[in-house]
């Protein structure tokens, strides 16, 4: 799915991230850990043709990240589903047509995807907030809103910044007890986070691997879960 050969990021002198080598093959599920600041976020849009390497290779699905026009880009983004930290939402829109906008972008038939919208907010548990408004949500149905919205178009490779920051811990146990059930029907799935004991409770769900950004480089940060 993402395959990188000592790829770099930087602006300067000193790259961001560095010396990166890293396959991520389909079905897996990866942690990425490291202190605020070390560059996870800046990883994951390298990993959604966001940014591009500035040193070295990636390659998306197989495709050179650095070849790919914008028309490319768009039809691999809709491969990629991203959980974003900041759960940014169009407040003038109820919260299902929010889930629904990757499909509008899209130019899916709306007629033919309305039983499975109305699947995945059940799946999510929002089924009685679908009329709501993103202001009327609560932190916990904003972060489930955002990862419907981020697999509403079926993905195979999910990726989740800090999807539990804002939530205290019984929601930040449902949101990854999703996120597992995602990787168990075959998606890839990577989550950014800080949080370990996080990362600890995933140990009875799900096999995975834990990778941790220190000084600007990629390293495997233990054994698989």
């Amino acid at each position: 799915m993402i395959d990188m050969q000592d790829a770099a990021y930087g602006y300067g002198a000193e790259p961001i991230l560095s010396a990166m080598t890293l396959r991520l093959a389909p079905g897996s599920f990866h942690f990425l850990t490291g202190p605020s600041g070390s560059g996870k976020t800046t990883f994951l849009k390298l990993c959604y043709g966001e940014l591009i390497t500035t040193q070295g290779s990636l390659a998306i699905f197989g495709q050179d990240a650095a070849t790919l026009n914008r028309d490319r880009i768009a039809r691999t983004r809709q491969r990629i589903g991203v959980v974003h930290q900041d759960c940014e939402f169009l407040d003038h829109l109820p919260i299902a047509e929010n889930i629904a906008l990757p499909l509008t972008v899209a130019g899916r038939d709306m007629t033919q995807s309305v039983a499975n919208l109305r699947e995945l907010m059940a799946w999510v548990g929002l089924t009685s907030r679908a009329s709501a408004h993103p202001p009327e949500l609560s932190g916990g149905e904003r972060q489930r809103a955002a990862l419907a919205r981020a697999i509403i178009m079926d993905p195979e490779l999910i990726l989740a910044d800090e999807p539990t920051g804002n939530l205290d811990w019984d929601l930040s146990l449902r949101l990854l007890q999703l996120l597992c059930e995602l990787n168990r029907m075959g998606k890839t799935i990577v989550i950014a986070t800080h949080d370990l004991a996080l990362i600890r409770a995933a140990k009875a769900q799900v096999q995975a691997r834990v990778l941790r950004i220190a000084a600007g480089k990629l390293v495997a940060a233990g054994a698989n879960l």
